[in-house]
């Protein structure tokens, strides 16, 4: 009889799964950095309007009256049905953060409004019907969520669905930057 070789070992599963998952975020860091490509860096670009409830906006007065503070410009979308899933977030985010919110290609002020009224959304909002603020972000998908310093910097860029503590991370973070 012959000694045969002893059977192979297999590396322990919890490695496969490790490596499967770096895998995994590095994909998805990869596709986030693709799609945030032509987001700005530096100086947020500012944008002036009439909010859907008749009152006049500024970037730069909006961010005056939160010093200190980083803010998030979320753009979304009434037939996006992302947004519908992020709208949660962005409301609790509202209750402690800076927020404005760009409603591209949803139609004029009035119908964001009756939007807004039937899905309970309660956010500062500016149409964007031609979507040139939007693009001016250089985004081009929605959800998008734009985080800006104290200082009126872009610090952080992401788009699709996001976590509220994500969110409410980058804010922290971009905050500090006020100290």
């Amino acid at each position: 009889m012959t000694d045969a070789p002893p059977p192979a070992r297999k590396a322990p599963r919890w490695r496969r799964w490790a490596l499967e998952a770096l895998v995994f975020v590095a994909l998805f860091a990869a596709f986030q950095a693709w799609q945030t490509r032509n987001a700005p860096r530096g100086p947020a670009p500012n944008f002036a309007g009439q909010l859907v409830d008749g009152s006049q906006f500024d970037l730069a007065d909006w961010r005056a009256q939160h010093p200190g503070k980083a803010g998030l410009i979320y753009f979304w979308a009434g037939w996006c049905g992302i947004c519908k899933t992020t709208a949660g977030t962005v409301s609790n985010i509202n209750e402690d953060w800076p927020v404005i919110t760009v409603a591209m290609q949803s139609g004029p002020a009035d119908k964001v409004a009756e939007t807004m009224r039937q899905q309970g959304y309660t956010w500062a909002t500016l149409a964007d019907p031609m979507a040139a603020v939007f693009l001016q972000y250089g985004t081009r998908v929605v959800p998008a969520f734009i985080i800006v310093d104290p200082a009126g910097n872009v610090r952080a860029v992401s788009i699709g669905y996001t976590s509220e503590i994500g969110l409410r991370l980058r804010l922290w973070w971009a905050s500090l930057s006020a100290a």
